[in-house]
C-alpha cells in the first residue's frame, strides 16, 4: 500500500513539475534595437512580473499552462500588451516605440485621454518637452507652440496670474482635470494656474484636447481640454534627486527640489516628492509674484493593484497688476500700472500702496485605487479633497460709510479704508469607472459624484483712517454658495476590421447651483438653478499600419456639448444667463512615418447661446459676458515634425479660423440691428514653429516663434479697439553632461523675444475704451539642473 500511494504522489509530481513553464525574452527599442533594460513585465491579472537586466533580458518562472496577456511597460514608451497561449517554455521578444511628442501612445487615465485610434484632435506634450522649458513660468506658457493655442500674463513674464486660450475659447471654456479629478473653479471655471505654481514639475505628461474631445469630468469643455498626469517622470524603480535653480530678468527666480525612493525593495511601495519656490517682480510696475508649491506622492504597486495617495498644492502672493493701460498711457509707460495707487485732490498719483495683493493657498488631496480584476476587466476609484482660502487686498481712498453699510462717522461721511474682499471653499467628492478591454471591443462605464460647499464669499475692513470708525473685525458684505455635479458615462469602443474602428460616448450630466448673499456694493443677490445635460459624442477611425512607425489614420467625429453659466454671469449680467450647447465636428488624417509626423484636421464648432465675453470686466478683473444666440468657429489645423538631417529637427503648426457671432446686437441710429461680428480675442490666425539644432552629443539650439494675428477687444469690429497681430522669437540652448557621480548636470538658457517687440496679448473695452496688457520685452533666464 505504501507503495501505491508513494507511486502515486510521484506521478502527481511530476505531473506537477511538468505544467510549470517559463516565459523569457528581450526588450528592445524598436527603431535602433538596442535593449532596454529596465523595463517592467508583467502578467496582467496576476501578481508575477519583473524588470529586464540591463541587457534588456526577462525571465519569468514557474507558470502554469493557460492564457496570459504580457504587458510591458517603460517611460518614454508606449505600453504594449501581447496575448499568448502557454504550453511549453516560450521565448517572447518585444519592440517598444518611443514615445513621440506629436503622436504619443497616452495612457488612459479616468477616461479623460484619447488613444491613437480615437476620432478626435489632440496634441501630446511629454514631461522632457516640459522641463526643456520650465524656467519657472506658470505652465500655459510650456504649452505655448502647441496648435492653436494662445497665452497671455498679467504680469508680463509669465509668472503670477496667467491664461491660455484654445482655438479663442477663453480659460472658463478650457476643461481641465489633473489624474482625471476637475481642476476648473466650480464657480468661475476658471483655471488658476498660479494656485498650482511649478505643476510642470509633477507632471509626466499633458494631453490637450482641442474642440468637444473627450472630456467628462467637470465643466463641458468648449474650446478645448488640458489633462494632465502628475505621476513622475523617473522610471519608477530607480530612486532619483533633482535640484533645480534658476534666474533671468525681472528678479525672476526659481528653485526646485524633487526625489524619489524608486520601489523599496520588492515591496512595491515607492515615494515621490517635490518642493518649489519661484519669485519674480515683474516686468509691469509692481507686479511682484512669489509662489510656493509641493508634491508628495505615496503608492503602491504590484502589477494587480495600482493605489496612489497624492498631496500637492501651493501657495501665491501677487501684486495686483489686472488692470491694464489705455492706449496713451501704452505709447509713454507701458509699464504702468494702476492698482494700489494713491492720489491727491487734483488726481495726481502721490504713491503707492504697498499690500495691494491677491493672497491665496490651495491644497489638493487625492486617493487613487486601480485594480486588475481578470486579463480584460480593470476598475478605478478615485477620491479627492481641495481646500482654498484668500482673499485680495485694496486701499479704498475717501470710500464712504454708507457704501459699506455703516452710518456717517461724528462730521465724517468717509474715510480711507483697507478691505480684504475673502474666499474660503471646498470642493470633493469621487470618480469610478469600469473598463473591458477585448480583441475587438472596449467599454469604459464610470461616472462622478463631487460637491462644491461651503464656499464663502465676504468682505473684511480691516484698517480705517478714522480711528474708532469701523468695529472691530467688522464684514460689510457675506454670501454663500453651493453646487452639486453628477455624471454618468460610457464609452465604447468597436473595430470592425483591423482598419476601421467606431467610438461612441454617451454622457449624463446634473447639476445644482445654489448662491446667495450680497455683493460688495450691498445689492442683495439669491440664485437656484438646475441643469439636466446629455452630452453624446461618436466618431469613425480607419488606420492603415506600415512597417515600424510608419502609420495612417483618417478620423472623423460628432459631438454635442452642454454647459452651464458661471458665477459672474448671474451676478454682472443684465439679465439672467442660459445654458450653452456645442454641436461639434472634427474631420482629419494622421500620418506618421520614419522622418515625419503631421496632422491636418478640419473643425466646425457651432453655438447656440453661446456666452461670449463682451470686452468689460467686473471689479476683479474677470471678464463680463453675455449670451450673443447663434454663433460659430470654424478652420483648419496643421501640425507636424520632420527630421529634416540626423541633427536638426522642425515642429511647427498652423491654424486658420473664422469665428463669428452671427446674432449679436449692435446699435444703429439708436436701433438695435443683428449682425455677424467676430468673437471677442479670436485671431484668426495662429502659428508656432520649433527649429532645434543638435551639433554634438549633449548640446541643443532650438529656435522657437509664435504668430498671432490680430483680435478685436469688444464684438463691433471696430479696429479702434482691438490687439495688433504680433510674431515672438526665443532663443534656447541647452547641455547636458554626464559625469561620475551624477546622472547628468545640465545648464539651460533661454533669451525671451529676442526681437524685442513691444506687443500686448490680451486687453479688454471699457465704455468703449481699450485697455492692454503689455507683455516683456527682451529678457532671458538661466537654469541649472543636477541629477543624482
Amino acid at each position: 500500500m505504501h507503495k501505491g500511494m508513494g507511486l502515486i504522489l510521484l506521478m502527481l509530481a511530476s505531473i506537477s513539475a511538468s505544467a510549470q513553464f517559463t516565459i523569457s525574452g528581450t526588450v528592445r527599442e524598436l527603431k535602433t534595437g538596442q535593449p532596454l533594460g529596465g523595463t517592467n513585465v508583467a502578467l496582467r491579472g496576476t501578481l508575477i512580473g519583473t524588470v529586464t537586466d540591463t541587457d534588456g533580458k526577462y525571465r519569468l518562472e514557474k507558470l502554469s499552462s493557460g492564457s496570459y496577456t504580457i504587458l510591458t511597460t517603460f517611460i518614454g514608451y508606449a505600453d504594449t500588451l501581447r496575448q499568448i497561449e502557454l504550453n511549453d517554455n516560450m521565448e517572447v521578444d518585444f519592440f517598444l516605440r518611443e514615445d513621440r511628442e506629436l503622436l504619443v501612445q497616452p495612457v488612459v487615465i479616468h477616461g479623460t485621454r484619447a488613444g491613437e485610434s480615437t476620432p478626435t484632435t489632440y496634441t501630446n506634450v511629454s514631461s522632457k518637452t516640459l522641463q526643456e522649458q520650465n524656467f519657472g513660468q506658470d505652465l500655459p506658457f510650456l504649452l505655448n507652440w502647441t496648435p492653436s493655442v494662445v497665452t497671455t500674463s498679467d504680469a508680463g513674464t509669465g509668472v503670477g496670474y496667467t491664461g491660455i486660450r484654445i482655438r479663442g475659447s477663453d480659460a472658463t471654456r478650457v476643461n481641465v482635470t489633473i489624474n482625471g479629478i476637475p481642476y476648473n473653479d466650480s464657480e468661475s471655471q476658471t483655471t488658476y494656474w498660479v494656485d498650482i505654481p511649478d505643476i510642470a514639475s509633477s507632471s509626466q505628461s499633458i494631453q490637450i484636447q482641442r474642440g468637444v474631445g473627450t472630456s467628462t469630468n467637470g465643466a463641458g469643455a468648449f474650446g478645448g481640454s488640458v489633462n494632465l498626469e502628475t505621476k513622475s517622470d523617473h522610471e519608477p524603480h530607480i530612486p532619483y534627486a533633482d535640484l533645480i535653480a534658476a534666474g533671468g530678468s525681472f528678479g525672476t527666480q526659481r528653485y526646485t527640489v524633487r526625489a524619489g525612493t524608486g520601489f523599496l525593495g520588492k515591496s512595491g511601495w515607492y515615494l515621490d516628492g517635490k518642493f518649489s519656490k519661484i519669485s519674480s517682480n515683474g516686468y509691469v510696475d509692481r507686479a511682484t509674484s512669489d509662489l510656493t508649491s509641493y508634491y508628495g506622492r505615496v503608492g503602491f504597486n504590484n502589477y494587480v493593484i495600482d493605489a496612489q495617495l497624492i498631496v500637492f498644492g501651493g501657495a501665491e502672493k501677487t501684486y495686483q497688476s489686472w488692470y491694464g493701460v489705455d492706449s496713451a498711457t501704452l505709447q509713454t509707460n507701458r509699464r504702468m500700472n494702476y492698482a494700489g495707487a494713491l492720489y491727491d485732490a487734483s488726481g495726481n498719483v502721490t504713491g503707492y500702496y504697498g499690500n495691494q495683493a491677491d493672497d491665496y493657498k490651495q491644497n489638493h488631496l487625492q486617493f487613487h485605487f486601480s485594480i486588475v480584476l481578470s486579463p480584460k476587466w480593470e476598475a478605478k476609484v478615485a477620491l479627492h479633497n481641495t481646500f482654498g482660502s484668500g482673499f485680495y487686498e485694496e486701499y479704498h481712498q475717501d470710500r464712504t460709510f454708507a457704501s459699506v453699510g455703516l452710518p456717517d462717522y461724528s462730521t465724517f461721511t468717509s474715510t480711507d479704508m483697507v478691505v480684504r474682499k475673502w474666499l474660503d471653499n471646498r470642493f470633493y467628492g469621487v470618480t469610478y469607472q469600469v473598463q473591458y478591454v477585448g480583441d475587438k471591443s472596449s467599454l469604459l462605464i464610470g461616472g462622478a459624484v463631487n460637491q462644491y460647499s461651503p464656499a464663502k464669499h465676504f468682505g473684511e475692513i480691516i484698517w480705517a483712517k478714522e480711528t474708532g470708525s469701523v468695529p472691530q473685525n467688522y464684514n460689510y458684505y457675506n454670501g454663500s454658495s453651493e453646487k452639486g455635479d453628477r455624471n454618468i458615462y460610457a464609452k465604447w469602443n468597436y473595430k470592425f476590421t483591423d482598419k476601421l474602428s467606431s467610438f461612441v460616448d454617451v454622457q449624463y450630466r446634473s447639476i445644482d447651483y445654489h448662491t446667495s448673499g450680497t455683493q460688495d456694493d450691498l445689492s442683495s443677490y439669491s440664485v437656484g438653478d438646475h441643469f439636466d445635460f446629455f452630452n453624446p459624442k461618436a466618431g469613425l477611425s480607419y488606420s492603415i499600419k506600415g512597417n515600424g512607425w510608419e502609420s495612417s489614420t483618417l478620423y472623423a467625429s460628432y459631438a454635442i456639448a452642454n454647459r452651464e453659466p458661471g458665477r459672474s454671469d448671474y451676478l454682472e449680467g443684465a439679465t439672467k444667463p442660459r445654458s450653452e450647447r456645442l454641436y461639434n465636428l472634427e474631420i482629419g488624417w494622421r500620418k506618421k512615418a520614419k522622418k515625419y509626423a503631421m496632422d491636418v484636421n478640419y473643425f466646425l464648432m457651432t453655438y447656440t447661446d453661446q456666452l461670449v465675453q463682451t470686452g468689460a470686466i467686473d471689479n476683479a478683473g474677470y471678464p463680463i459676458r453675455a449670451n450673443v444666440g447663434s454663433s460659430y468657429r470654424t478652420g483648419i489645423e496643421l501640425s507636424g515634425a520632420t527630421a529634416i538631417s540626423k541633427r536638426v529637427n522642425w515642429k511647427a503648426n498652423l491654424t486658420w479660423s473664422v469665428n463669428q457671432n452671427k446674432d449679436f446686437v449692435v446699435f444703429e441710429n439708436s436701433l438695435p440691428v443683428a449682425k455677424g461680428t467676430n468673437i471677442i480675442l479670436s485671431p484668426g490666425v495662429i502659428a508656432g514653429s520649433q527649429l532645434s539644432w543638435k551639433p554634438f552629443t549633449g548640446f541643443e539650439a532650438a529656435w522657437l516663434s509664435k504668430y498671432v494675428g490680430s483680435q478685436y477687444l469688444d464684438n463691433t469690429e471696430s479696429k479702434r479697439v482691438r490687439l495688433s497681430d504680433y510674431w515672438i522669437n526665443d532663443l534656447r540652448f541647452s547641455y547636458e553632461l554626464h559625469i561620475k557621480g551624477f546622472k547628468s548636470i545640465g545648464w539651460s538658457l533661454l533669451f525671451n523675444n529676442v526681437l524685442d517687440v513691444m506687443y500686448s496679448s490680451n486687453g479688454y473695452s471699457y465704455s468703449g475704451t481699450p485697455y492692454y496688457f503689455p507683455q516683456a520685452g527682451r529678457n532671458f533666464m538661466g537654469m541649472m539642473t543636477i541629477k543624482f
